[in-house]
């Protein structure tokens, strides 16, 4: 049965919007009037309201009284929240890995890690994502991605941190390390000090910021 034309819009919608967050041109905070949004992709209302409605439910919107729809912001607790939900997936998602990846899946991670640090924020992207497909869990690929998503809120990257960038490489191998030697509880316990680790430096620019 073909999508329906405003449907296809709307996931058009969907996927724009939501790419001008990650870019950072919808940032926090920032009020996001339905009628603008649609003179902005140059497309009508309706699929720009069901767009709209679907980021809300996914948490990268929020309605406020007296504003309407706002990107969504986030304080000291809620980024507490996210990345200790971050150290519970990721730590599932490196035992399952270690698990069940196939040893093509394990020579990906590596070729990731060897690629250097060019673009660490880049790389780290690809490396996380290489652990969650090799998870062989759907379910657990789908929340983990969503978390990535809202990470986004937070703007700047942890990698943007030389010093940081350069230890979070160390604390990949050694996650790989673990998954290739098929030891699944050294796996999640790599995966959740690297996510710790990250949470530090968050909560760390987060003071210089404030």
């Amino acid at each position: 049965m073909p999508i329906p034309q405003t449907s296809s819009q709307a996931f058009a919608a969907y996927n724009e919007i939501k790419q001008r967050i990650f870019m950072g041109e919808f940032t926090p905070g920032m009020r996001l009037r339905e009628i603008e949004v649609a003179a902005l992709l140059d497309m009508g209302r309706t699929p720009v309201r069901e767009a709209l409605k679907r980021i809300q439910d996914e948490g990268l919107l929020r309605h406020e009284p007296g504003r309407g729809m706002v990107v969504a912001t986030m304080d000291q607790q809620e980024v507490g929240e996210l990345y200790a939900m971050r150290e519970v997936l990721e730590s599932a998602a490196a035992a399952m890995a270690a698990q069940h990846a196939t040893d093509a899946e394990i020579a990906n991670m590596q070729a990731i890690l060897d690629e250097g640090d060019t673009d660490p924020v880049a790389l780290n992207l690809r490396f996380h994502d290489a652990i969650y497909s090799a998870a062989h869990n759907r379910h657990l690929i789908r929340s983990l991605r969503s978390l990535t998503d809202t990470t986004y809120l937070l703007g700047r990257s942890t990698l943007s941190s030389k010093a940081r960038a350069k230890v979070a490489m160390k604390e990949h191998s050694d996650i790989v390390d673990a998954i290739r030697s098929r030891d699944p509880d050294r796996a999640a316990a790599a995966a959740r000090h690297h996510i710790h680790q990250a949470l530090l430096e968050r909560l760390k620019m987060l003071r210089q910021r404030g």
